[in-house]
């Protein structure tokens, strides 16, 4: 069993990234809100807690640290952006001090927070779950840095999902591509604005975006689609995670988020090999 992953180069803060073989983006959430792990950031134990998170996802083989500063969960009441930005300048402050030359990536659907991120911190990827916008497409472009792009689109009842996927890809990376962005990344945004039976279809057909030429992001991680189908909990489902970020590897995906770092090196090693 082996990885579909198509080989690709991403310009990461000045540097190519090579992602011919597929590499990991560990999750550090720092609200008190998310879904699954998250670190808060008005804890005392806050500064500690990122500081091993972070040293262990990127003693694990984390090629990418992805923070949050405002849970996307469903049906979750977006925080503010004056909180996003401070829970954010807390955690970055600290990956930046202590871990100066780790690749960091920001969870955030907002222009401003990014371009802000961008110029304060020198964050390399910005990861937007809400598919963009204009102004959003404008600071990358102008920035010069990777972006993922999320389908995160209502479904469209008259077309099958995965070519709605392909439609909405297409549509909003010629829009980024006529503003000048050159590294765009694709997310097929499992676990928003579909059904269970959607998520699945997708992700079994999820090699079918490769048509598309760009690497592409799978971030299953403990998500509903899951926890839901198998009757259970986040918490626990580690093994069913591990699961589908091997179906999801052998698909073509170029880059898993996870929460769980060691298991998913784990399974980029036995599909590589």
């Amino acid at each position: 069993m082996n990885s579909k992953c198509v080989p690709y180069t991403i310009n990461v803060g000045g540097r190519l990234t090579d992602l011919s073989s597929p590499c990991v983006m560990g999750i550090v959430n720092v609200t008190p809100d998310s879904f699954y792990t998250s670190i808060s950031p008005i804890d005392s134990s806050f500064a500690e807690a990122v500081t091993q998170q972070v040293s262990t996802m990127l003693d694990e083989g984390a090629t990418i640290i992805d923070i949050g500063g405002c849970s996307t969960r469903p049906n979750s009441e977006f925080a503010d952006a004056a909180t996003e930005q401070s829970r954010l300048t807390a955690a970055l402050d600290i990956v930046r001090n202590t871990f100066p030359k780790c690749v960091v990536s920001v969870d955030t659907f907002r222009a401003d927070i990014a371009e802000w991120c961008i110029h304060e911190y020198g964050v390399q990827i910005i990861n937007d779950i809400s598919g963009g916008n204009g102004a959003m497409y404008d600071v990358v472009a102008k920035e010069g840095v990777p972006y993922i792009l999320t389908f995160n689109e209502p479904r469209n009842n008259d077309v099958d999902i995965c070519r709605q996927a392909l439609m909405f890809f297409a549509d909003r990376v010629q829009q980024l591509r006529d503003r000048g962005a050159k590294d765009i990344i694709l997310d097929p945004g499992f676990g928003f604005n579909k059904t269970l039976d959607e998520n699945y279809e997708l992700l079994n057909k999820l090699d079918a975006l490769q048509m598309l030429e760009l690497p592409i992001l799978v971030g299953v991680s403990h998500k509903s689609m899951i926890y839901k189908l198998l009757d259970t909990t986040p918490e626990a489902t580690l093994n069913g995670t591990t699961v589908l970020n091997t179906l999801a590897l052998t698909k073509g995906a170029n880059i898993l988020r996870v929460h769980e770092v060691r298991e998913a090196m784990e399974c980029i090693k036995l599909t590589t090999k």
